[in-house]
C-alpha cells in the first residue's frame, strides 16, 4: 500500500488502484497513523491529534470504532497494543516520510516531486494537521531554496505566500534571469525591497543582493567546468553542435560515434563548454583494455580521500558524489573499454537522476535510453565548406603567408575530398603547408591513397583512410624523428623534454621533439608534449615491430621509479606540496609504470608502489593506490623477493586496508606488528598505515615498547609521528595531561620539518584536548589552523571531518546556527567527494542539532541515515557508528522508548570494548548516567558520572548535558556523598564498567 498526504489524502494498492477512505475524520485518523508509520501512537495522543484539548465524551470509543472501519477498508494491519495503535507499514510507503528522508539525504529534486498540492487538504479541522503541515511546508521551502530545478510557477506561488523569504525570492530571480526574463526579475527585486522596508524595516540580504547583481550585470551563476584546453580554434560543425546540444537536452545519454580522427572529442568538448551544468571530462584512452573505468572517472572528478577514512568502492563513491547534482560527464574514447563503460554509465544514470553523459566511442555503448549521434565527415563541397575552412585555418597557423585564393581553393577542395573530410587528416595535411606548396601536398596524398582508392568501395573505410594519412605523415619523418615518435608511445600522460630524453635515449631530443610538434605528430601544452591517441596507436605498432618495446617500457618504468624515490624524502618535509604537484603531473605514467613492472619486473613494481603509497594518500587517491598495490601483491604472490619485505608488507597493508579481496597473507586487525619486519621501516608511511588500519595496539607496556621499536624510525618526522601516536594512546587510556604534552611535542616536530599533514593532525588532536580542558577559544584556534593546512591539499574528506568536529563543539556551546552551518558545509564537501563515512559524521551532527532543538523526528531520521551510509570494519568508521548509536539512544529515550535506547547503547558499548575505545565507552556511560537521573537513581548517576570521568582521564566536562547530570546528582546526594560515590566510579576498570552497564 502507498499512502499520500502531500496533497489530498490518497491510498493506493500495489497495483495502483485507489482505496476510498471515507469522511474527513476517518482520513485524519489514517493520516495520523500513516505519518507515524511503524510506530505505536497512544490513544491519548490520537484523541489530542483529532479533537484537540477538549475532546467529546466517548472519544476513545469513537477512535476504536474508526480503527475498525479502517481495517475493513485498508489492506494493511492496524495493530492494537496496550499503549495504542500502530499502522504496520514501512515508512517509505508514506509520501511525507519519504519526503523528509529525501530532504535529509540532500535530494531536494526527488523530494519536491512527491507533492501533489496542499498537504492534508481534506482531513477537516483536525488539530494535528496544522503542526504537520507547518513542518512539511518549511522543509519544502528549504528544498525549493536549495534546488535549482524548481519551476517558475511553483516559485511564484511560494514567493507570493512568503514575500519576505529572501533565499526563496533569490531563487526565483535567478530562474527568471536564466530564462531571459530580466525585467520580471528586476521588478520582483524592487517589490521585495519595498515589502522588506515596510514590514521589517530592513534592506536586501546579501543572498538577494547577489542575485540582483547577477541580473544587473548580465552574469550567469558560475558553474564548474573541467575540460581540456583547446590549442586551436573550432571550425565548422555548427549544425552538429546544435543537434547534439538538443539531444542532450532531451536525453541523459548521448554517444558520438565515428572513426578515429572524425572529430568526436573536439565536438564533445565544444558542446560541453556551452552546457549549463557542471562539466567533467574523463579521457579513457590511457586505460589499457580491461582497465578500471570507475576509478578513472573517480580520479577525473577529483574525488579525493584524506588518508584517515576507509575507502569506498568506486561506483558507490561516484553515486554518492553525483546524486541529485546537475552534472554533465564527458566520457571520451570508450571503444576499447566499451563494456565496462556501458555498465558504469547504466548504473550511474539509474542512481543519479540529474546526471547526463556525453560519450565518444567508435561504437555505441548499448545502454537503454542512449541516443546515438554519428559524427559525419566535414562537408567538402566548395571553397566555403567547413572542411576547406578548417584546412585554411590550420594552414595559416603554420604558414602566415598562405592564402585561400581561387587557384589554391580548388586544390584544397580536392585534398579535403581525398581525405573524406576527416578533421584529423585535414589538419595533418594542412600542417605540411609549413614546408611544402599546397600542390605538392595534394600530389603526395594522391600517391599514398592510390592503393586504398581502388576496387571495392568497402576498402575505402574511414579508419583505413585515416591510417593512410598517419602513415603518410610518418613517411615525412627522418630516422631520428621516427625513433623518438615510436618510443614516445610508452608515455601515457605526455612527456617533458627531460623525461623524453631520459626514457627514449635519442640524441638531440630537445630539438627532435619540437620538430615532431611542428609536424603535428605531437601537441604542446605548457612544458608537456602529448600524442593524440590515433597517432600514438600508429606509432605504438611501429614500436612493437621494432623489437624495442620491452626495453623502452623498462626504461620508462625505471625512470618513474627513480622520480618516485627522489620525491619520497621531500614528501615528509618543506617541499611536500611542490613534489606532490610534480607527481600529480606524472600520475598517468606512474600508474602505467607500476602496471608494466608488475608484469615484468616485480621487485621494481614493489618499490614503485611502496614509494607511491604516501603521496597518493596525501592527494586523496587512497582507493587508486590501494588497487594498484593489490595488483602488485597478486603478481608477486605470497613470498616477496629477497630484500623487499618492507615494500611487500606496505603494499599488502595498503591493499587490505581498502577491503580488497584475494590477497595472499592479509594481516589480521589484531596483529600488533606487521610480519616480516625486523626494524623500523625506511618508509614512515607504513607506520601511519598500520596504525590507522589497526587502531590502538592491544598490548601491555613492554609490548608497546617493542611495537614502537619495530615501527618508528629515528628521523625527525618519525619521531614527531611517535609523539603523536603516544598522545593518542594516552588519550584512549584516559591520561589527558600526558596526551596534551605529546600532541604539543608532535606539533613542534612536524613544524620543524615543515610537514603539513602531520601539523594538521596534531593540531586537531590539540583542539580536542583543549575542548576537554574547557578552553573552547583555544580549541577553535587549533582547529581553524588545522582546517587551513588540510585545505592546502585540496578539497578532501579530512576537511569535512574537521568541520564536523567544529560543529560538534558549537552545538555543545549552544550555538546551533553555527553548528548547522558547519554541518551543511561538511556534508557538501563529503558528498562531493563520495566520502560516506564523513557524510555519516555530518548526519550525526545534523541529528544532534535537531535533537537539541527539540525535533526528535528529525533527529531520528538523521541518525538512521548516518547508520545507513557508514561503513564497517575499520577503527575509524566503527567509532563513528558507535557515536551515532549513542546519539540515537538519547533520541529514543527522549521519545519515551527506553528499550530502544538501551539496545543502541549496548551495541555502542560492544564496539568500544572490541576496539579498546575509552572515548566511545565514556559517551555510553554518560548516556546511562542521564537515564539514571530520569529514574531518580541518584547514586547510580553519580557512580556512572565518575566512571565516565575515569575513562576520559579527568578534565573539564565539555558537554552541558553531562554537566547537568552531575549537577542534579550532586544536589540530590549532597556534595560529599556525590564526591565519594563518583570517585568509586572513577576507579572502576573495564570489567567493572561493563558490569555497571549490565554487560
Amino acid at each position: 500500500m502507498r499512502f499520500g498526504v502531500l496533497g489530498p489524502m490518497v491510498v493506493r494498492r500495489a497495483d495502483g488502484t485507489e482505496v476510498r477512505v471515507g469522511g474527513p475524520r476517518l482520513r485524519a485518523l489514517l493520516a495520523v497513523l500513516a505519518v507515524e508509520a511503524g510506530r505505536v501512537v497512544g490513544v491519548d495522543r490520537l484523541i489530542g491529534a483529532l479533537y484537540g484539548s477538549r475532546p467529546p465524551v466517548g472519544a476513545g470509543n469513537a477512535i476504536q470504532s474508526q480503527v475498525s472501519r479502517l481495517r475493513s477498508l485498508v489492506d494493511v494491519e492496524v495493530e492494537r497494543s496496550a499503549s495504542g495503535y500502530r499502522l504496520v507499514v514501512d515508512p517509505g510507503e508514506v509520501d511525507a516520510l519519504r519526503f523528509e528522508e529525501l530532504v535529509a539525504r540532500g535530494l531536494p529534486g526527488e523530494a519536491l516531486a512527491l507533492w501533489r498540492g496542499p498537504a492534508l487538504a481534506d482531513v477537516g479541522d483536525a488539530p494535528f494537521a496544522a503542526v504537520c503541515v507547518a513542518r512539511w511546508e518549511e522543509l519544502r521551502l528549504r528544498a525549493v531554496e536549495e534546488h535549482d530545478g524548481a519551476s517558475v510557477g511553483l516559485l511564484r506561488e511560494l514567493v507570493a505566500a512568503h514575500p519576505t523569504r529572501e533565499r526563496l525570492v533569490a531563487r526565483l530571480v535567478r530562474v527568471l534571469h536564466r530564462e531571459g526574463r530580466q525585467a520580471e526579475a528586476l521588478a520582483l527585486v524592487e517589490r521585495t525591497r519595498r515589502v522588506l522596508a515596510e514590514e521589517l524595516g530592513s534592506d536586501l540580504s546579501p543572498v538577494l543582493a547577489d542575485a540582483h547583481g547577477e541580473v544587473v550585470r548580465g552574469e550567469r551563476p558560475a558553474v564548474r567546468r573541467v575540460l581540456p584546453a583547446q590549442l586551436t580554434s573550432f571550425v565548422g560543425r555548427e549544425r552538429e553542435v546544435r543537434e547534439v546540444g538538443e539531444a542532450l537536452a532531451s536525453s541523459r545519454l548521448v554517444t558520438l560515434t565515428g572513426p578515429g580522427g572524425a572529430g568526436k572529442t573536439r565536438l564533445a568538448v565544444e558542446v560541453a563548454s556551452g552546457a549549463p551544468d557542471e562539466v567533467f571530462f574523463v579521457d579513457l584512452a590511457p586505460l589499457a583494455v580491461g582497465g578500471d573505468v570507475p576509478r578513472a572517472v573517480v580520479s577525473a572528478l577529483g574525488l579525493r580521500e584524506d588518508g584517515l577514512r576507509p575507502v569506498t568502492a568506486p561506483v558507490a563513491r561516484l553515486v554518492a558524489a553525483l546524486q541529485d547534482r546537475p552534472v554533465l560527464v564527458v566520457l571520451d574514447n570508450c571503444e576499447h573499454v566499451v563494456e565496462d563503460a556501458a555498465a558504469l554509465v547504466g548504473g550511474l544514470l539509474a542512481s543519479c537522476a540529474r546526471l547526463r553523459v556525453l560519450a565518444t566511442s567508435r561504437e555505441a555503448l548499448g545502454v537503454t535510453g542512449e541516443v546515438v549521434r554519428p559524427v559525419p565527415p566535414l562537408e567538402a563541397g566548395g571553397a566555403g565548406s567547413a572542411a576547406v575552412r578548417l584546412f585554411a585555418d590550420r594552414a595559416v597557423a603554420v604558414n602566415p603567408s598562405f592564402r585561400l585564393d581561387p587557384g589554391t581553393a580548388e586544390v584544397v577542395v580536392g585534398i579535403c575530398r581525398a581525405l573524406d573530410g576527416l578533421p584529423l587528416a585535414i589538419e595533418l595535411a594542412a600542417a605540411r603547408v609549413r614546408s611544402l606548396p599546397v600542390v605538392e601536398v595534394a600530389s603526395r596524398l594522391g600517391d599514398r591513397f592510390r592503393l586504398l582508392s581502388r576496387g571495392s568501395r568497402a576498402a575505402v573505410a574511414r579508419h583505413r583512410t585515416l591510417h593512410a594519412v598517419v602513415e603518410w605523415s610518418w613517411g615525412l619523418l627522418d630516422e631520428e624523428e621516427r625513433v623518438l615518435a615510436r618510443r614516445l608511445t610508452v608515455f601515457r600522460g605526455g612527456a617533458t623534454l627531460g623525461s623524453a630524453a631520459a626514457v627514449c635515449g635519442v640524441a638531440g631530443t630537445d630539438e627532435v621533439l619540437p620538430s615532431l610538434a611542428d609536424k603535428s605528430l605531437v601537441e604542446v601544452s605548457g612544458d608537456r608534449y602529448r600524442m593524440s591517441e590515433t597517432i600514438r596507436a600508429f606509432c605504438a605498432r611501429r614500436l612493437a615491430e621494432s623489437g624495442e618495446e620491452r626495453e623502452v617500457s623498462g626504461a620508462h618504468a625505471r625512470y618513474f621509479a627513480g622520480l618516485a624515490a627522489e620525491a619520497a624524502p621531500h614528501l615528509y618535509g618543506e617541499g611536500q606540496l611542490v613534489w606532490l604537484g610534480r607527481l600529480a603531473a606524472e600520475h598517468e605514467d606512474l600508474t602505467a609504470a607500476v602496471r608494466w613492472a608488475a608484469g615484468h619486473e616485480r621487485g621494481l613494481a614493489l618499490r614503485l608502489a611502496a614509494d607511491l603509497g604516501w603521496p597518493w594518500w596525501l592527494r586523496g587517491l587512497r582507493s587508486e593506490g590501494a588497487a594498484l598495490a593489490a595488483e602488485v601483491v597478486r603478481a608477486v604472490g605470497p613470498t616477496p623477493p629477497e630484500g623487499l619485505a618492507e615494500e611487500y608488507v606496505l603494499c599488502l597493508v595498503n591493499a587490505s586496508s581498502a577491503g580488497l579481496a584475494g590477497l595472499p597473507g592479509t594481516p589480521s586487525p589484531r596483529d600488533p606488528l606487521p610480519a616480516g619486519l625486523v626494524g623500523p621501516p625506511a618508509r614512515p608511511f607504513l607506520t601511519v598505515l598500520w596504525g590507522m588500519a589497526h587502531g590502538v595496539p592491544q598490548v601491555d607496556v613492554a609490548g608497546l615498547a617493542v611495537v614502537r621499536e619495530r615501527l618508528v624510525g629515528s628521523d625527525p618526522w618519525s619521531r614527531a609521528l611517535d609523539r603523536l601516536g603516544a598522545g593518542m594512546q594516552h588519550r584512549y587510556a584516559g591520561r589527558l595531561s600526558r596526551a596534551r604534552e605529546e600532541y604539543a611535542a608532535a606539533l613542534a616536530g612536524f613544524r620543524a620539518v615543515g610537514e603539513r599533514w602531520g601539523m594538521s593532525l596534531a593540531l586537531s588532536q590539540l583542539a580536542e584536548a583543549a575542548q576537554v580542558d574547557g578552553g573552547p577559544a583555544a580549541a577553535l584556534g587549533f582547529l581553524d589552523e588545522a582546517l587551513e593546512l588540510s585545505r592546502s591539499f585540496g578539497v578532501t574528506e579530512h576537511t569535512a571531518n574537521l568541520l564536523c568536529r567544529r560543529s560538534e563543539w558549537a552545538c555543545r556551546a549552544g550555538d546551533l546556527d553555527r553548528a548547522a552551518a558547519d554541518v551543511e558545509e561538511a556534508a557538501v564537501v563529503a558528498r562531493s567527494q563520495g566520502a560516506v563515512e564523513t557524510l555519516a559524521l555530518a548526519w550525526l551532527g545534523a541529528a544532534e542539532v535537531a535533537r537539541r532543538r527539540g525535533d526528535l523526528d528529525g533527529a531520528r531520521w538523521w541518525c538512521a541515515e548516518a547508520l545507513r551510509v557508514c561503513p564497517r570494519g575499520w577503527f575509524g568508521p566503527d567509532e563513528v557508528r558507535a557515536s551515532v548509536l549513542v546519539a540515537s539512544g538519547r533520541v529514543e529515550l527522549a521519545g519515551g522508548d527506553r528499550e530502544a535506547a538501551l539496545r543502541a547503547w549496548g551495541e555502542a558499548a560492544g564496539s568500544a570494548r572490541d576496539w579498546g575505545n575509552r572515548v566511545v565507552l565514556a559517551r555510553v556511560v554518560e548516556a546511562h548516567a542521564g537515564l539514571a537521573v530520569v529514574d531518580g537513581d541518584w547514586e547510580r548517576a553519580a557512580l556512572l558520572a565518575g566512571a565516565a570521568r575515569g575513562l576520559r582521564g579527568g578534565g573539564a566536562v565539555a558537554d552541558p548535558e553531562v554537566v547537568s547530570v552531575e549537577a542534579a546528582a550532586r544536589e540530590a546526594l549532597g556534595g560529599s556523598v556525590f564526591a565519594r560515590v563518583s570517585a568509586r566510579g572513577a576507579a572502576s576498570g573495564w570489567d567493572a564498567v561493563a558490569g555497571l552497564l549490565g554487560g
